[in-house]
């Protein structure tokens, strides 16, 4: 029986969204920009990275190819001759956000069709009522932050007053989140999450996707650090996914990073966490080697979003890419007969973009695996056609929502 190996290279867009004029993301494109930049040297830094963005291994599958049907531009330092050897293409988002569970979900076959809460970018940014609920509840003396902000930023910014005064540190973004960050030490790592619990309880009300408990270590702003032990608290998907599926067929789901997080902790039976896409790449090499027939091995690679796209870091989210693309020879090497690996990613988050936010943008569809013989899987009309064709190569019943694009003529 085969396995499958599903990695989301979180916010890797590769443009082409006919609906992004509607999320004011016209002309975003996460890929094409990256690599324009790197082309005319804008992608430079000096000890990380210069010239052409280079990732031989996934334009070699097809990323490139991809990139220029959705698109209909050629991109720069991505021209593999003659055809590619994997599966390529790309998908459309159907859902009304572009934010992370709403793309995860869709990839998992089950799109969201409603419209999450979302806080002003004023301050205070919550709720007066809200922000009074939790403080008693949790036993608080106030916040901190209360505003639209950069995670990393604002501990900087916040963190020593933090650790001062005890009080924690609430902010958000232009996605439907509450994020809390407190220090593990001084603030407690279990007082943290069960703030985010209490959290969670009163965020309903306002149909916000997730809470986020935002740990750091460290004694100043200036050795302040996040640490791996993030952890989200999302409400449940709206029916069930192709990893509820699985479950009920008696199959494993081994999430890599944050996926559990993101499904609210249902349908995956084994978790591993890692601190960075360096981590996050050996621990889907570790559930490799767990994977049993017939399971799912499903990792989210958040670097390329959290340290890279919402910094509007070009230089270094170019680096990531080309890391990632040196490894990548690892995860197919171990590879068995009948296994299945997919590349593709949640939405976009072009780095050259204005402000912070996620770009709605098509993703690559990319797969590959022993005897999978490469060609087009064309522009596919919902990201719920990723889950419905690792859904088809397990031999499990399909969903409502996509159509596999394993059965391509």
């Amino acid at each position: 029986m085969p396995r499958a190996i599903l990695c989301v290279l979180d916010s890797f867009g590769i443009g082409g969204a006919t609906d992004a004029d509607a999320f004011g993301d016209a002309g975003s494109d996460t890929l094409g920009h990256i690599a324009e930049h790197c082309a005319d040297g804008r992608g430079d830094r000096e000890g990380l990275r210069s010239g052409p963005l280079s990732v031989p291994n996934m334009d070699r599958l097809g990323l490139g190819a991809a990139g220029r049907l959705s698109t209909g531009k050629a991109i720069p330092g991505l021209d593999f001759p003659g055809d590619p050897d994997g599966l390529w293409g790309y998908a459309a988002e159907v859902s009304h956000g572009k934010d992370t569970p709403s793309g995860h979900w869709e990839i998992a076959g089950v799109p969201v069709r409603f419209d999450w809460g979302y806080f002003p970018e004023t301050i205070p940014a919550f709720p007066k009522e809200l922000v009074a609920k939790i403080s008693e509840a949790a036993g608080l003396d106030g916040i901190l932050g209360d505003k639209h902000a950069s995670g990393t930023e604002i501990i900087a910014e916040l963190g020593e007053e933090h650790v001062r005064t005890g009080k924690p540190i609430f902010y958000t973004s232009a996605d439907s989140v509450i994020q809390i960050a407190a220090h593990e030490g001084h603030f407690g790592l279990e007082r943290l999450l069960k703030l985010c619990e209490t959290a969670r309880e009163f965020a309903d009300t306002y149909n916000i996707g997730r809470v986020i408990a935002r740990p750091f270590d460290g004694e100043s702003s200036e050795t302040f650090r996040r640490t791996a032990n993030r952890r989200d608290y999302s409400v449940l998907p709206p029916e069930p996914t192709l990893l509820d599926r699985l479950s009920d067929a008696g199959r494993t789901v081994i999430g890599v990073g944050k996926i559990s997080d993101i499904f609210a902790h249902q349908g995956v039976a084994r978790v591993l966490k890692g601190a960075g896409n360096d981590q996050l790449f050996d621990r889907t090499l570790e559930a490799m080697e767990m994977a049993q027939d017939g399971d799912l091995v499903f990792s989210n690679f958040i670097d390329f979003d959290s340290l890279y796209g919402h910094r509007r870091d070009v230089p270094g989210y170019a680096a990531a890419l080309e890391h990632f693309d040196r490894r990548l020879p690892e995860m197919i090497n171990r590879m068995r007969a009948g296994d299945l690996l997919v590349l593709t990613a949640d939405h976009g988050c072009d780095p050259t973009w204005k402000g912070t936010d996620h770009t709605r943008e098509n993703v690559p569809v990319i797969a590959t695996g022993p005897g999978i013989a490469g060609k087009s899987v064309g522009g596919r009309k919902t990201y719920a056609d990723i889950g419905e064709s690792v859904a088809a190569h397990l031999g499990i019943a399909q969903g409502p929502h996509g159509t596999s694009f394993l059965q391509i003529d």
